[in-house]
């Protein structure tokens, strides 16, 4: 009682007494935790180890806070803790208490049994020792010594649960003491709360009065608030009551109003309405006119044919007998007859411009009339105004000519006034333009240029601006024009975009809409240039997907103008995805020479789109390259000569020529007469001024020739004040200075142009001008013209080179040259010769001063040295872009005022030469291979150069190898070289072609290779000096770095022998690691550059293959030990590309194509052959094949051909076959990284350094197959398919040797344990024989096998690909769990169900189903003892009761057949139960092939004798009936069926934590209703369960308590159940109630509900 407790805290408290696993408390200390000194009690402390002083600590401690009531708040916190913390620690210990307690009781029961059982055990063993039986003495006393060390550790544990006990004990009665001390401070605590509750309840109260004040306001406030708002709201509503009144009056009005302007409306449309009617009524009429006139056209065209036939008939009859009589007579028949028809000719032409003469003058006159009638009547009206006198009449001139004609002359002088007219008035002709009836509106404008000037013209009318010269019949009105009228173009248009609007939705992705043309055409313009009529053109447009998403392209068609000429190959590709595009093939058949313009449209499914289309004519289109040529000053009696360029850049050819602007082209002399003629002989009432008039009235030119003769006389205008300043020579002498030259005429093709020299040799001195001009045969090209000026000078004194050309001169380099001077003067001359002042630095004249003798000549030496300075020292002279000097030179003549100048030409261009790139930079290269960069010279001059490197040491010995791409810089283009290493070579660069020499072209950029090879690991950096041939130096700076890689390969480069497509050539090499350790000598060892050496281990390499080369390298990755190296397989397998094989298998299609066009042809043409001869039909058959073919080739390649198909395999074939050899060199780096690729973690690849590489040369010779499969389409894959296990499949392989010569021929050896065996090996294959392979595949297991076998020869290796799948039967079935529930049927009935089983294998599977029931093994098993018997587990008869009928319960159908691959088959399963039984079952074995059980499916079923039933709660019987069978009809046994039949429900309420609630047992009923074709009076089953109210009181909840359930259905019970309050956990709740059913029965259950509380798991 008086030991020492240490204190420990609340936490540590609870803590330490959880229990153990094995249910039991550990030894436990009580600890509790020490309460906080206060100030005055520190020094009484005392022990604070022992909970008696540390109470009485706490209890002094309270009671001077007691004393000292105006102590501090936190003091008082702190006291009122303590006090809670006694209460807690109170209350934890009485309950640790209470359990200990228990504990001990438990304890000590388990020792008093422990010791009555080894009481017990040692009267057996002594039984058993007397006895004498020692096995189970011995056992009795293992027993017993397993007691007494339980019996021992009982008893510790119970003196250590009473130590603790006592302990427990003591600590609470020292509480207690604790409590009874501070008794009088907590009373004073309580005190004090109740004084602190008094206060806040005054303070409370004072607040709610103050709130209730402030409420109070508030309510005056609000009141206010709504007065104000009802009255502003009632002012609203007045005002709203105005506006609506107001608004009704206007609706009223506007009402009215809408209903008029309605009304005329509705009148509007139904005029419009009526006159559209009347007006497709017309349109109608003059359709129906033009059929009858069309019609009535062609018979009238059919009997003039039909009579102009049998004229030519009588005709030629005729001539023919009169031919002969002239011959007969020995006369010229031929002539005769030309003489003939030429009088004919002419007689015809007589009569038919005298009917065109009487025609005019009829008209004339009836207008003439008209007018003078209208006159009149104006005259009437209103009196004439004065006007101006005038001489000859405009129609008196027409009366002149009427009279004219009337006379009877001839044309040549009838068309004599009009020439004199001509020549009188420049302007055209009146008359002529008259001649058309529509032209006669223009004479106004002609006749204004007149000197008679009209102030009204004399007969009104058809000189007024409003006459109408002709007025359209009705018949033309009504006529229909062509492509239909406005309204009709408007409703098509209408119902078009109504169809399209159907079809065209918005396109949206990602909330973004497209918008623009759905389709990019490529090209954007489809143009047909320089066609000619028929021939065909055919173009080709892509159509790309340019929208977000899937896009749809139809066609609509063309122009209307195209549709004749333009056909559209088109087919509808169906959905493209975005970017995805289509072809359309155009086809223009040209009919007419005409230009054409139109558009293709299309239809996407996001809106229309057209790619405009343009056809043009072959046309003729010339130009000058000049329209001015200057001479220059030339001194008199020189001659000079300048070339104009003609060029044609139309498809179009034409004659030309060239003549001065006022000499007239012969060809229009000549054909104007004609022209004249052809105009009086036109007459067109309709049409305006025919071309032949146009050319009439411009003096023979065409519209185009007056343009350019009109922009001719423009720039004449503006030049010509300078050309008439001069000295005014004479259009004469002008043209005797300058003429043409030898080629003035000839004819221009196509595309080409034509160089015409012009002439120039002065007469007199002065400017001269002339003017030419181009004139064409063809009337499309406009007359050219073009102006060449020059200017005479007369001194005494010239230059014979008044241009001294220097050609192309370099900076800082010294030309020289000699200008002769020459004089015509009879005296002696001082000359002074001077340079531009701007020159003077770079040119000078030698002598400046000189004496030329009369008439004789002397020569001044010019010497030019440019120096760099000369670009801005000369100014204007000289052209920064071309680098042009012309820099005038001045000969000053003593007594002469003008100087003699002449020009000194030059292009001075510079000498530099560049290298780029200015600095080379190899980057790191290994001692093993070389490194070649190219680089570029670039020559800036203007001149060639030759150069060359020099400085450089001889080149080590290298083989070139293939370019693998960058290996320095961008700048760079890089190439590896596998080296031939000679110890002797200590050189380590080349420049190549030439060794680094040679010449560098004007302008030129020539790329020559620096070839690096290190010798060592260092850092090299060196300078190649480039000289050129004036001396000049350029250097290049370069700089690499050397590596040694830890690695090398064993052969740097693998020649493979010739091997066949598709076979496989092996090589090996080894990686090897010799760096082994340190050397003694300085910077050696394995290092890049001069860093720290490698590091002596494992080193990994990893070969970087690309994808696409025929090379498999294994392995790729590895690593290789010091002083170890490592295998490495190199295999090269030559194949057919992808493109090469799909190309030939168009081909190939192609060509099927054409025979079937042509065996289709053929047919056609045996039943045309007697109307059409054999070479038009061939001509034919040609030209539909090609469009065929041109049609369709383009669909074909859209379309891709599968590996599969049968094109491309034998196109495969036929490429094998007929491969050419070829060779090929790859190059393979090889990079290194120190460490294990073992040791890295997971996928972390190694850091691979980029400088340690290695490069692999690879040389692979491809050459046809020996042998090849002739059968398979020549594929050397051959799958057997799929082969049911334990069947066999056979395959038959042919095999030809085509090679010349025969082979010897091995087989590899194929798995003996495989399921793929060689039936027939052969040993011999002659040239050119065919060989049967046969091969099985036999599998044992469902297993994917694939072998190959290898077919040997001295040629090459035939690899063959074995595949086969071994199948076995797999069956899905649709029934989850493998248990069908047929559910409750009245017994003597039936019910069906329906399952799927599925084949899910690729072969036929043939099954049967078996019921337990009926097998063959049922009798025995019955014959064993009953399943119930045994524990539930051990249960293994799934066959429940049967009939008592013998017919079986369960059915099934079908019982066997056969399922397809893919498909599935339905069963349906009668459940036909003959008595009341709830426990029928049976198990449905589905069988495969008569062996194999693929699924097993319970069957279970329960019969009732009436509709209702009762489902749910715990097993009360067994699943087994008795052997008495009972019938449900005796009467005396109904009392037996009434009876109160037990149903038990257990509800465990799961408790694992008393702190928190848990949730309620809950159990279900099912009442059901069984549904049946009999009849009976009740349709529905009633159930109510009594006692609802008791067993709510003990804790059930139950819903519903009663209802009704209707046929078929079921409806569940719910029943809950949460402990009450009064329950006792050792004695579990029991309880019953009445469940009652009435049906066509009534039946009573009786419930049982028995629930208990669980606490642990």
């Amino acid at each position: 009682m008086e030991r020492a407790t240490s204190l420990v805290s609340g936490e540590e408290f609870a803590d330490s007494i959880l229990p153990m696993e094995d249910g039991r408390h550990p030894e436990l200390e009580l600890e509790v935790e020490s309460l906080p000194e206060g100030p005055e009690s520190a020094a009484a402390a005392g022990d604070c180890g022992s909970a008696r002083e540390e109470c009485a600590a706490t209890a002094g401690a309270g009671e001077d806070r007691s004393a000292a009531p105006g102590g501090d708040r936190t003091q008082e916190t702190e006291l009122r803790r303590h006090l809670d913390l006694l209460d807690r620690m109170q209350e934890e210990k009485g309950l640790f208490l209470q359990k200990t307690r228990e504990e001990l009781r438990a304890c000590r029961q388990r020792v008093d049994l422990l010791s009555k059982q080894q009481e017990t055990v040692a009267a057996e063993m002594a039984r058993e020792r007397a006895a004498n039986n020692m096995a189970a003495v011995g056992r009795l006393q293992a027993t017993s010594r397993r007691l007494h060390t339980e019996l021992q550790k009982e008893q510790d544990l119970q003196s250590r649960i009473a130590a603790m006990l006592r302990e427990t004990e003591d600590a609470l009665w020292h509480i207690e003491i604790q409590k009874g001390r501070l008794q009088a401070l907590r009373k004073s605590h309580h005190e004090e709360a109740e004084a602190r509750g008094r206060s806040l309840q005054v303070h409370e109260a004072q607040q709610l009065f103050k709130e209730k004040e402030a409420l109070e306001k508030a309510d005056k406030n609000q009141q206010l608030r709504v007065r104000k708002s009802l009255q502003v709201q009632k002012g609203l509503g007045l005002r709203h009551q105005t506006l609506v009144e107001e608004a009704q009056r206007n609706h009223k009005v506007a009402v009215k109003f809408l209903k008029a302007s309605l009304g005329r409306v509705r009148e509007r449309e139904r005029g419009e309405e009526s006159e559209t009617r009347e007006h497709l009524r017309q349109r109608m009429d003059a359709v129906l006119a033009l059929k009858n006139s069309i019609a009535a056209s062609r018979e009238t065209l059919r009997r003039v044919q039909a009579w102009g036939r049998a004229r030519a008939a009588l005709t030629e009859r005729k001539a023919k007998a009169e031919k002969e009589a002239i011959l007969a007579q020995g006369g010229d028949a031929f002539r005769h007859l030309v003489h003939q028809q030429r009088r004919q000719h002419l007689e015809a032409q007589r009569r038919t411009f005298q009917e065109g003469q009487e025609l005019r003058k009829q008209e004339i006159v009836g207008r003439i009339v008209k007018e003078v009638a209208e006159e009149g009547n104006r005259k009437k009206k209103q009196r004439l105004p004065a006007r101006a006198p005038r001489g000859r009449t405009l129609r008196d001139r027409t009366w002149s000519y009427i009279a004219h004609v009337c006379t009877g002359e001839t044309a040549v002088a009838s068309s004599y006034p009009l020439e004199v007219k001509a020549a009188a008035h420049p302007e055209p002709s009146w008359l002529l333009k008259a001649d058309s009836s529509e032209s006669v509106q223009g004479v106004t404008g002609a006749t204004s240029g007149e000197q008679e000037t009209l102030a009204e013209p004399e007969i009104p009318g058809l000189w007024r601006e409003d006459y109408m010269p002709y007025q359209e019949h009705k018949e033309d009105v009504n006529q229909k024009p062509v492509g239909g009228t406005k309204m009709d173009k408007d409703i098509l248009a209408r119902t078009m975009a109504q169809l399209r609007r159907g079809v065209v939705h918005k396109q949206v992705a990602l909330g973004r809409e497209f918008k623009g043309c759905p389709f990019n055409s490529k090209p954007q313009l489809v143009h047909f240039q320089d066609f000619e009529v028929g021939k065909a053109y055919k173009k080709k447009i892509t159509l790309v997907n340019a929208t977000y998403t899937i896009n749809y392209c139809s066609l609509v068609g063309v122009s209307e103008d195209l549709r004749d000429f333009i056909h559209v190959s088109f087919d509808p590709p169906g959905p493209l995805s975005a970017g995805m595009s289509c072809e359309v093939l155009v086809t223009f058949k040209p009919m007419i020479d005409k230009d054409l313009e139109g558009s293709i449209s299309f239809l996407a499914q996001t809106g229309s789109f057209s790619v405009p289309l343009k056809c043009s004519t072959r046309k003729c289109s010339v130009s000058l390259d000049k329209e001015l040529i200057s001479f220059g000053s030339y001194v008199v009696g020189e001659t000079t000569s300048r070339t104009i360029t003609l060029t044609n850049t139309g498809g179009l050819g034409t004659s030309f020529k060239f003549l001065p602007a006022s000499e007239v082209y012969e060809t229009d002399e000549e054909s104007l007469p004609l022209l004249k003629m052809s105009s009086l002989f036109t007459y067109d009432d309709k049409g305006p001024t025919s071309v032949s008039e146009q050319q009439l009235e411009g003096n023979g030119t065409s519209p185009l020739d007056t343009q350019s003769r009109k922009e001719s006389d423009k720039m004449e205008e503006q030049e010509g004040t300078s050309a008439t300043g001069g000295l005014g020579m004479f259009p004469s002498e002008q043209q005797a200075e300058i003429t043409l030259g030898e080629i003035t005429e000839g004819e221009i093709g196509p595309f080409s142009s034509i160089r015409v020299p012009i002439m120039f040799t002065p007469v007199t001195p002065g400017e001269v001008q002339t003017k030419f001009k181009v004139m064409f045969k063809n009337p499309k090209c406009p007359t050219l013209y073009f102006r060449a000026t020059g200017v005479a000078l007369d001194v005494p004194v010239w230059v014979a080179k008044p241009n001294v050309d220097l050609k192309i001169c370099m900076y800082d380099r010294l030309y020289q040259d000699s200008v002769p001077i020459y004089t015509r003067s009879k005296v002696a001359l001082r000359l002074k010769f001077e340079v531009c002042r701007e020159l003077r630095g770079h040119m000078e004249l030698l002598p400046e001063m000189g004496y030329i003798q009369a008439q004789s000549s002397y020569s001044v030496q010019l010497k030019f040295l440019p120096r760099h300075s000369l670009p801005e020292d000369a100014g204007k002279y000289f052209d920064k872009e071309s680098r042009v000097l012309e820099a005038p030179m001045t000969i000053w003549v003593a007594d002469q005022i003008k100087p003699v100048g002449f020009t000194v030409q030059a292009i001075v261009t510079t000498s530099d030469l560049e290298l780029s790139p200015s600095e080379l930079d190899f980057g790191h290269c290994t001692i093993y291979e070389a490194i070649r960069a190219e680089i570029v010279l670039y020559n800036h001059s203007l001149l060639p150069q030759e150069f060359g490197f020099v400085g450089l040491p001889k080149p080590c010995a290298l083989t070139p190898t293939l370019h693998v791409g960058p290996h320095a810089p961008t700048l760079l283009t890089c190439t590896v070289f596998t080296v031939e290493l000679v110890s002797s070579i200590s050189q380590f660069v080349d420049i190549q072609p030439n060794d680094g020499f040679g010449t560098v072209l004007p302008l030129e950029a020539l790329q020559l290779d620096v070839v690096f090879q290190p010798t060592k690991a260092r850092e090299y950096s060196f300078e190649l000096v480039c000289k050129s041939e004036v001396n000049r130096c350029f250097k290049l700076s370069c700089r690499a770095v050397g590596v040694h890689p830890p690695l090398e390969l064993s052969h740097y480069q693998i020649k493979f022998a010739a091997t066949s497509l598709y076979d496989t050539s092996v090589a090996r090499l080894y990686v090897i690691n010799s760096h082994t350790g340190a050397s003694s000598l300085p910077r050696s060892g394995p290092r890049v550059s001069s860093e720290e050496a490698s590091p002596v281990g494992a080193t990994s390499f990893e070969f970087l293959l690309p994808s696409d080369l025929p090379i498999t390298i294994s392995p790729l990755v590895g690593t290789v030990l010091p002083g170890k190296r490592c295998l490495v397989q190199v295999a090269f397998r030559p194949v057919l590309s992808h493109e090469v094989i799909h190309e030939e298998a168009l081909q190939i299609l192609n060509k099927e194509i054409q025979n079937k066009l042509f065996r289709k042809d053929t047919f056609s043409q045996k039943k045309e052959l007697w109307r059409q001869s054999l070479s038009v039909l061939r001509l034919r058959t040609r030209e539909r094949m090609l469009q065929a073919v041109a049609s369709q080739a383009p669909q074909q390649e859209k379309q891709e051909l599968r590996v599969s198909s049968h094109e491309y395999q034998i196109a495969q074939s036929a490429l094998v076959r007929t491969f050419q050899a070829k060779f090929d060199k790859f190059v393979v780096p090889c990079v290194m990284a120190s460490g294990d690729v073992k040791d890295r973690k997971g996928s972390e690849p190694l850091s691979f350094s980029p400088h340690n590489t290695l490069y692999l040369e690879l040389w692979c010779p491809a050459v046809a197959p020996s042998i090849v499969v002739t059968s398979n389409k020549g594929k050397t894959t051959f799958n057997f398919g799929d082969i049911a296990v334990g069947h066999r499949g056979i395959k038959k392989i042919s095999l030809q040797n085509i090679c010349p010569e025969d082979l010897a021929v091995e087989f590899s050896v194929l798995n003996p344990c495989g399921p793929f065996a060689l039936l027939n090996p052969f040993s011999k294959l002659c040239s050119g024989e065919t060989q049967v392979l046969m091969l099985s595949f036999s599998p044992r297991e469902s297993i994917l096998a694939q072998e190959t076998l290898d077919i040997i020869s001295k040629k090459g290796t035939l690899t063959l690909t074995l595949t086969g799948l071994g199948v076995a039967s797999m069956v899905s079935c649709s029934i989850e769990g493998h248990v069908l529930s047929m559910g409750y049927v009245l017994a003597r009935e039936s019910i069906s169900s329906s399952f799927k089983l599925q084949n899910d294998s690729s072969l036929p599977i043939k099954f049967s189903m078996r019921l337990e029931s009926l097998s063959s093994t049922r009798a025995l098993a019955r014959q064993q003892l009953p399943q119930f018997l045994a524990s539930p587990t051990q249960r293994t008869d799934l066959v429940g009761p049967q009939n008592h009928n013998g017919q079986s319960v369960f059915s099934v159908v079908p019982v066997e057949g056969v399922m397809e691959p893919g498909k599935a088959q339905d069963f349906t399963v009668t459940f036909s139960p003959d008595h009341e039984s709830l426990y029928f079952s049976d198990r449905l074995q589905v069988v495969l092939f008569g062996k194999k059980i693929s699924h097993q499916i319970l069957l279970q079923g329960a019969a009732r004798e009436h509709m209702m039933f009762v489902e749910g709660g715990d097993p009360l019987d067994v699943p087994v009936e008795s052997l008495t069978v009972t019938s449900a009809l005796d009467p005396e046994h109904r009392e037996d069926v009434e009876e109160l039949k037990p149903i038990l429900l257990t509800l465990d309420y799961v408790q694992f934590d008393t702190d928190t609630p848990a949730p309620p047992a809950t159990r279900e009923l099912q009442v059901g209703c069984i549904r049946t074709t009999q009849p009976s009076p009740k349709k529905m089953v009633e159930f109510s369960l009594d006692s609802v109210p008791w067993l709510q009181h003990k804790g059930f909840s139950i819903e519903p308590s009663k209802g009704i359930v209707e046929r078929g259905q079921t409806k569940t019970i719910s029943i809950s159940w949460v402990p009450p309050t009064d329950f006792d956990p050792d004695h579990p709740l029991m309880v019953s109630a009445l469940l009652q059913l009435k049906g066509d029965v009534k039946e009573t259950y009786k419930v049982i509900f028995v629930a208990n509380v669980v606490t642990g798991p």
